[in-house]
């Protein structure tokens, strides 16, 4: 009998390890040969530590489980249960996704590289070291694939840009540093399923012309990091890294760096800077990291969503994956629904999908039953979108236009108890915190903008008009992404909530 039960770190917070524990126990209590196997997470965290068992028809999912509910699962034969949930592949939130870079997340032992290629693993790398690095270019930019990371910049694009230049020494580096509230994507595949990101970062090698790679991951997710450095050295050990990759020829060598856990040094210049060494403050482009990026060479930076998704475009080709999506906005997304909702958890589908079905339809509204109010797209930097906005497809192009952004696809959602005008604070307050110091407008202007919003808070009308003024000087002036998207939950906030800024200010009179 095999069991599965999940490592991933979302599990694990809320019981999966005493659930192991017990099974183990109950098993060798009743002399029955059970093999107990730690898969990834299936993204549906309402329901976690699920515990699923394999059967002829299918694994059958029962959860949440607690370490006591399992000697009666023993006792049922792990059939007629209240903690049954039937066939794990029909629970609709599982079946309505389409899986493409998530496809054997919570499906294998993540840390079994034989499980891997049964399931369709290293096809994508055996068939691009067939090819040449313009072919492998051409296929991923035909795919449309775009930086999952928050950017949505052109991978293809990007690739190109490191293929053409010339260096003696060129670097694949993968920004790990998920530092987002409300996004956990990265971990949960690094966690579930880590050969797919070796994979997708030694084609990226190939692709351009690097030999060596760097994972820069943070302190704070101790278990993916023990899974990503496990399925390094296992890969290091198969051949499928090191000096001669699969017999190709070609080398590619593989590290893993964790870093403090700042949220600047998810912005890639940062990153570099810390990978280096030295502190993670930003630099000024130009130069582009794409010619001149880790240790002043050539780096592809690309997030771990984006490697991930490479395999699987090279191994059923682009066509494969323009088939999903919308528009300029192609293949899948791995939403991750967090925040006030009844189902919470990862979510893969193709772009294009309405905001109002995400949170509505797949999410089950909030958990407290309340209204929702407003929907954070995109990170702490991200926009609130009201429910007048729930007709909105998910796109990049359908979020720039209604002032909002992508990001990396995480979503908070609140009921109608949240106060937005303190939301819009913390926006600014996150971002005092956060700066590295590089730049005025974001170094001062997060402070100021804190003291702007106390003011108004106080009863001050006057000071709206200079929070407006703060935040466009933050979005033109700052060097990166942290103080020129802070404005976004700031001013979507006032344009959507005003109430919220006017209430106290009404009092007062």
């Amino acid at each position: 009998m095999r069991i599965f039960v999940p490592r991933d770190a979302a599990a694990k917070a809320v019981g999966a390890e005493a659930v192991a524990a017990a099974v183990r126990a109950e098993a060798a209590a009743r002399g029955l040969p059970v093999e107990l196997v730690r898969n990834g997470s299936r993204g549906m965290v309402w329901l976690e530590p699920l515990l699923e068992v394999e059967t002829s028809e299918g694994r059958i999912a029962f959860g949440p489980v607690t370490a006591a509910d399992v000697p009666a699962l023993f006792d049922a034969g792990f059939g007629a249960h209240p903690k049954a949930l039937g066939l794990t592949a029909e629970i609709p939130f599982l079946k309505k996704q389409t899986r493409f870079t998530f496809a054997r997340v919570g499906l294998i032992d993540p840390l079994s590289l034989s499980e891997y290629q049964a399931q369709g693993g290293l096809a994508g790398l055996h068939k691009a070291i067939a090819m040449s690095p313009e072919a492998i270019v051409a296929e991923v930019a035909d795919s449309g694939l775009r930086g999952r990371g928050g950017a949505g910049f052109p991978t293809g694009i990007k690739w190109k840009t490191v293929l053409g230049a010339e260096a003696a020494q060129k670097y694949v580096v993968c920004n790990a540093d998920e530092g987002d509230s409300g996004t956990f994507a990265d971990r949960m595949l690094m966690e579930g399923d880590p050969f797919t990101l070796i994979e997708g970062m030694a084609i990226a090698a190939l692709a351009v012309g690097a030999t060596r790679g760097y994972i820069y991951s943070r302190s704070e997710y101790p278990d993916a990091n023990e899974v990503m450095g496990q399925a390094i050295a296992i890969a290091r050990a198969a051949g499928v890294l090191g000096p001669d990759m699969l017999g190709s020829g070609r080398a590619f060598e593989l590290e893993l760096r964790v870093g403090a856990g700042a949220y600047v040094c998810g912005e890639e210049t940062a990153l570099l800077n810390s990978l280096e060494g030295k502190r993670g403050v930003v630099r000024a482009k130009p130069p582009i990291p794409a010619l001149q990026g880790l240790f002043g060479q050539p780096t592809v930076v690309n997030n771990v969503l984006s490697l991930a998704a490479v395999p699987e475009i090279l191994a059923q080709g682009a066509a494969a994956y323009v088939a999903h999506g919308v528009g300029r906005s192609r293949g899948t997304i791995p939403l991750q629904i967090a925040g006030n909702v009844r189902f919470g958890g990862l979510f893969e589908t193709g772009f294009g999908i309405t905001l109002g079905e995400i949170v509505n339809d797949i999410a089950g509204g909030t958990a407290s039953g309340r209204p929702v109010k407003a929907v954070q797209v995109g990170g702490p930097l991200g926009a609130y979108h009201p429910v007048s906005d729930f007709g909105l497809p998910f796109s990049y192009e359908d979020f720039a236009g209604s002032g909002g952004l992508v990001g990396h696809a995480g979503l908070v959602v609140h009921d109608d108890s949240v106060d937005m005008l303190q939301m819009a604070r913390f926006a600014l307050e996150f971002c005092a915190i956060e700066s590295c110091g590089k730049c005025t407008p974001c170094r001062i202007g997060a402070v100021r903008g804190v003291e702007v919003v106390d003011r108004i808070a106080a009863g001050d009308a006057a000071a709206i008009p200079l929070l407006t003024d703060l935040c466009q000087t933050m979005k033109l002036g700052s060097l990166c992404a942290l103080g020129g998207f802070t404005p976004y939950p700031v001013l979507s906030a006032l344009t959507h909530f005003p109430d919220d800024f006017a209430t106290l200010q009404e009092a007062a009179e």
